[in-house]
């Protein structure tokens, strides 16, 4: 039996297929899916970006989906995790991109049962299309169903990860070189704190991909093909390896960041040390100036004929020893 001509592409589905033998067959609507998900060999694949409440409850009829796991998709800033209702699972995932020059965050929802996978995408999440594109090269690899799919999404939801760490890397890197050639200026310090706090929702969107791997790979409810264990326990490598290097830059950022106050603390020290020493310098005039300024009548060197002289020199001495003293001991 041939599929229904599919109609035009739906508002916020991105692709339906269905799949028989790692090979696409046919493009078909979201109202037939369960139909072909239930043949033996067949896999549908549908793609969704921020559905309507509508869609989704089709998509749940089709798949008898759990309310509380649609209910969830339905919805944006989900923590990380992997569910388990009856037979199927239910994953969500942490996406990441970087968008004029900032690392934008979203989410991917992803359903896996028998003959299913639905991927649901909010926010900032690259498209799947390439992760189809590449699986349908690789029929001989794709004829594993379901959890060939489902292994791809995640290993390119991890991959997407590395450019935002090389991204954040070559902008601490500018500023780090920034913090020792000048001080930095309100925008630079900010900017600073901002890949700071980037790196740790970074760290907290790619840390609980780990347990939702291993959940996956000793999942006793829906166990996964065994060919296909190593490939979740590669993700979970890489993963950790995302983690040693947001941690990494993370102590890079926290020291520019520090090193960036110590400096600054340093050049006001400097500068107090400065107006400090001409501060003193200038006591000398005006103390000489303060005590000839009281006006009394009785005072012996008002008559003096060198008085004024000797006060100008006395002035003079004073203040050039103080100079070469503070200019001796790094103060001027």
């Amino acid at each position: 039996m041939l599929a229904t001509p599919a109609p035009s592409p739906e508002p916020h589905v991105v692709a339906a297929g269905v799949y028989a033998g790692g090979k696409r067959i046919a493009d078909i609507p979201i109202d037939e899916a369960g139909e072909w998900a239930g043949r033996p060999g067949h896999v549908v694949w549908i793609g969704l970006y921020e559905p309507s409440p509508d869609l989704l409850r089709r998509v749940q009829r089709q798949f008898d989906l759990h309310p509380l796991a649609i209910e969830d998709a339905g919805k944006a800033h989900q923590r990380p995790k992997l569910e388990r209702f009856g037979d199927a699972l239910f994953v969500v995932t942490r996406t990441a991109q970087m968008v004029d020059g900032r690392a934008a965050f979203g989410e991917t929802h992803i359903f896996v049962g028998s003959g299913y996978v639905v991927s649901v995408r909010h926010g900032a999440s690259t498209s799947y299309a390439a992760v189809r594109q590449r699986c349908e090269t690789s029929p001989q690899v794709l004829a594993h169903g379901e959890d060939y799919i489902l292994y791809s999404v995640l290993d390119f939801i991890v991959d997407n990860y590395q450019p935002v760490i090389e991204a954040i890397h070559a902008q601490v890197d500018e500023l780090e070189d920034r913090v020792f050639a000048a001080e930095l200026n309100r925008e630079e310090t900010e900017r600073l704190y901002c890949l700071r706090r980037d790196l740790l929702r970074l760290r907290d969107a790619a840390g609980p991909l780990v347990d939702v791997c291993r959940g996956i790979e000793h999942s006793e409810v829906s166990p996964i093909d065994a060919e296909l264990v190593p490939l979740f326990r590669d993700v979970t490598d890489h993963v950790n390896r995302i983690k040693e290097g947001i941690d990494a830059l993370r102590e890079v950022v926290a020291f520019a960041f520090e090193a960036s106050l110590m400096l600054g603390q340093a050049r006001q020290t400097a500068i107090t040390r400065k107006l400090a020493a001409w501060a003193a310098i200038l006591a000398v005039p005006t103390a000489l100036a303060g005590i000839y300024g009281m006006n009394f009548k009785v005072m012996p060197e008002l008559e003096w004929q060198y008085g004024y002289p000797v006060v100008l020199t006395v002035i003079g001495a004073v203040c050039i020893w103080l100079y070469v003293y503070f200019r001796r001991n790094d103060w001027l």
